[in-house]
């Protein structure tokens, strides 16, 4: 597939750039409130020099249909973007008269179109222009962000690094208020193996295709697969849709949106478990990295509401334990996702074996095993993340999965295939490359068993199993309570189970009960039963188990050389500490 690189903008001295405004805000700002000024004000001057170029065509389209009752498209139109502003005024006529500043500034905020005072709202940015306006740093501020290098105009400034620029600037900030610095966004190299896994089997003939992202942070994810798709057939028409709950992150994904000409209404900000702003919509494909690991008391009655509501909600299946909701996500994605829809979504570890059987992750994962949606699941090494050096996974979910797919799931461990970070991101020390992702994809296409990349080093592994191999049955054994004179207990003719005696089997469904007791239970309890109304399904994903390999350990004699070894470094140490060697 075609390699997806930089265009060559120099990401990190731009936002190095951005952030210094920083210096200006020393006093009146604590450090952690410097983002407050910062990301606003580069969302504001990102607006600006896109609109810069068409800015006096859109006064005088202003003058003339202003009577209007509607004018919107007229201006947008003029503008060419899905926003506008109809202030006379511009950063350098702003700076022009330094005694007026805030007023000025006022009149050119509020000059903005409605979608653009939505982007200011959810940053409460008329708090932090009175804050400057007190500290005589709202000019300084507003001189730093028009100088040459403080270009941000779309025409140098593409949308995916202008993404690329807000990420950084939004972990800085983060960092700043010791918030995990990755909370908001993933990295471009997972990103781009996510968005080449969903596109790997589609035949593009210029259709439509819709993208969804249910925690979309700053919505690059979304930007990084429109992008991807031009780049496979520029004919295919896109359309972008994303839910934040993060009124800082939820306005810069807005922001960009509209500047790439998308539709800003299909921005949606509210809780995506409690509040869905896209009910009854179906998406073709759903790429997303939510949170995991973080509760969901504060969705508890909402969620628990839709659950009752059975198929007709988005979580029928069951619901997770009230310390991680990352499955609930899960669901929501599976609910609009379209007949023929793909989505990739990252999860942790527990999502794979949390839970026994009859429990609600188990039941979740019976729920999408059983309907034959889990296409693959891809291991990643740990330390990926910037905010967690823990292993995980991308799930990838098919609608419609190709017939050689059905009733099988692939597991691939690419925990080996990454290249070390020269220098890492928080606690990102891991990226997969170019190579690393082909090699991933490759493995991924091919649906074989195998290895890919030589063991000694970059690698991954393919693995094929039925669905059946992830499911089992948790039988309960009973045994009889005796009397003591060692005599069977009955009660209606039947004996009476001995509580302390009850143990469980799981036994897989690939195996028939009956057999495995005779064989594993009835020699060593021949008085044991099976309980039959407790027997349970459980499904369970032991990724590690199946990609488990062997270690010979360590010879008895290496061993004895290694501590005699270590016995004489200590009796060594011990006499030049005491002076023995005199």
């Amino acid at each position: 597939m075609q390699e997806i690189t930089n265009v060559g903008l120099n990401i990190a001295e731009k936002s190095n750039m951005i952030w210094n405004v920083a210096d200006m805000l020393r006093g009146p700002f604590k450090p952690h409130e410097y983002g407050l000024v910062i990301l606003p004000m580069t969302v504001v001057k990102r607006f600006h020099d896109c609109l810069l170029p068409t800015h006096e065509k859109v006064l005088e389209t202003y003058d003339k249909v202003k009577g209007f009752e509607v004018y919107d498209g007229f201006l947008k139109k003029a503008s060419g973007y899905q926003f506008y502003n109809t202030s006379k005024f511009t950063f350098d006529k702003l700076l022009a008269d330094s005694e007026s500043i805030e007023a000025n500034f006022r009149d050119y905020l509020n000059g903005f179109s409605e979608n653009v005072q939505d982007v200011l709202a959810k940053f409460d940015f008329d708090s932090i222009i009175k804050r400057m306006v007190e500290s005589n740093t709202l000019y300084l501020v507003i001189k730093e962000f028009n100088s040459p290098k403080g270009y941000l105009g779309a025409d140098k400034i593409g949308a995916v690094d202008c993404g690329y620029i807000f990420e950084d600037l939004v972990r800085r900030f983060n960092e700043s208020y010791g918030e995990e610095a990755g909370a908001h966004f993933t990295s471009r190299d997972i990103i781009y193996l996510m968005t080449d896994i969903l596109l790997a089997d589609t035949a593009f003939d210029g259709q439509s295709m819709t993208v969804y992202d249910m925690a979309m942070g700053t919505s690059q994810m979304l930007s990084c697969m429109e992008e991807r798709i031009h780049a496979l057939d520029s004919e295919t028409e896109v359309t972008c849709f994303g839910q934040e709950f993060n009124p800082s992150t939820f306005a810069i994904a807005k922001a960009d949106m509209m500047i790439r000409g998308g539709n800003p209404d299909n921005m949606r900000f509210g809780d995506t478990l409690s509040e869905d702003k896209f009910a009854g919509y179906k998406f073709d494909r759903i790429i997303s990295n939510p949170p995991f690991g973080i509760d969901w008391k504060r969705e508890q009655k909402a969620v628990e509401k839709e659950a009752s509501l059975g198929e007709r909600g988005r979580f029928c299946a069951g619901l997770p334990k009230i310390s991680d909701g990352q499955q609930l996500f899960v669901m929501n994605g599976l609910a609009k996702l379209a007949d023929d829809g793909k989505m990739a979504i990252v999860q942790n570890g527990s999502p794979l074996f949390s839970g026994d059987a009859g429990s609600g992750p188990s039941n979740i994962r019976q729920y999408i095993i059983e309907h034959d949606w889990l296409e693959a699941i891809i291991q990643l090494s740990t330390d990926q993340f910037m905010n967690t050096g823990i292993s995980t996974y991308i799930w990838v979910l098919n609608k419609n999965k190709p017939s050689y797919r059905a009733g099988r799931v692939q597991l691939i461990d690419a925990s080996h295939c990454f290249e070390p970070r020269r220098k890492s991101i928080g606690t990102k020390r891991n990226d997969i490359t170019d190579q690393c992702r082909d090699m991933i994809v490759k493995a991924y296409g091919e649906f074989e068993n195998g290895i890919y990349g030589e063991k000694t080093g970059i690698y991954c592994e393919s693995r094929i199993f039925e669905n059946a191999e992830f499911g089992y049955s948790k039988i309960v054994v009973e045994r009889p309570l005796r009397d003591d004179n060692g005599e069977i207990v009955l009660k209606k003719g039947k004996p009476v189970a001995d509580a302390t005696l009850r143990d469980s089997e799981n036994i897989p469904l690939t195996e028939d009960i009956q057999a495995y007791f005779e064989r594993e239970v009835l020699p060593y309890a021949p008085d044991a039963w099976i309980d039959e109304k407790k027997t349970k399904i459980g499904y369970e994903i032991p990724m590690t188990r199946y990609f488990y390999e062997y270690q010979k350990p360590e010879n008895s004699e290496s061993i004895l050389e290694r501590i005699i070894g270590l016995e004489n470094e200590i009796s060594q140490s011990l006499k030049n500490l005491f002076g023995g060697n005199e």
